[in-house]
């Protein structure tokens, strides 16, 4: 990661009651300032067109004019044109797949890096880790290797959902799997709930944010709470 690099990484992206990025539309307003389009990346989900004009209308309504990645004759180029990125939720594993496919990996990571302002969610969120270990999704398409963007030092989960005390579930839980990765893996990571969303700026600076707490996970430790407005830079960067 670089000094310069600006991340907005954004657990989903409705909440209950809410409409398409409703909860977090100031944040991404001021992530976007000074950029007039937004380049859209909608490859997590199947039906591009209804994504990219869902998307469109919602940033016509915050006052960005979009184009989608998939419209472009060369997106490699329109990448490097880009003043700025959001790349949706949908399956991670489709959308790495497909990020890989057009070579895209590297020129997102390159343009970040640069100081391009980047925003995801959910999936999009879920590939701007080190891999896609985390994801909760499906494995419904092989996407080539586990190896994401690298944009942040940490994993994310997405949507992490606590144990519901009154369910008759005997599985596991989203915490019990998340310490089944650490059992592998020692990159810690997020688990982001509905409605929060993480701030990075450069290599040092994590800050969670949006209504809920998040729930962290290191390893040789027992997962724990932090609450919004808390730099994470002292775990995560670990």
């Amino acid at each position: 990661m670089s000094s310069r690099a600006r991340l907005l990484l954004v657990s989903t992206s409705t909440t209950f009651g809410t409409g398409y990025l409703d909860h977090c539309a100031e944040a991404i307003a001021a992530h976007f300032a000074g950029a007039r389009r937004v380049l859209f990346v909608p490859f997590a989900l199947f039906d591009r067109e209804a994504y990219a004009a869902k998307a469109r209308t919602r940033f016509e309504a915050l006052g960005f004019e979009l184009d989608s990645l998939h419209r472009a004759a060369d997106p490699a180029r329109a990448v490097e044109g880009a003043e700025a990125l959001f790349i949706g939720g949908g399956n991670t594993f489709r959308l790495l797949r497909d990020l890989r496919r057009s070579a895209l990996l590297e020129p997102i990571a390159r343009r970040v890096r640069g100081g391009m302002p980047y925003l995801g969610t959910s999936a999009g969120s879920n590939v701007a880790g080190p891999t896609i270990r985390t994801t909760n999704d499906m494995p419904i398409v092989d996407p080539g290797g586990f190896e994401a963007l690298g944009l942040v030092p940490f994993q994310l989960n997405p949507h992490y959902l606590d144990p519901d005390p009154s369910s008759k579930h005997m599985g596991e839980t989203r915490e019990k799997r998340l310490q089944e990765y650490l059992e592998e893996n020692e990159r810690p990571v997020v688990g982001l709930r509905e409605g929060g969303w993480i701030e990075c700026r450069g290599e040092t600076s994590f800050v969670l944010r949006g209504a809920p707490r998040a729930r962290l996970f290191v390893r040789g430790r027992e997962p724990f709470e932090v609450e919004p407005g808390t730099e994470l830079a002292a775990w995560v960067c670990a």
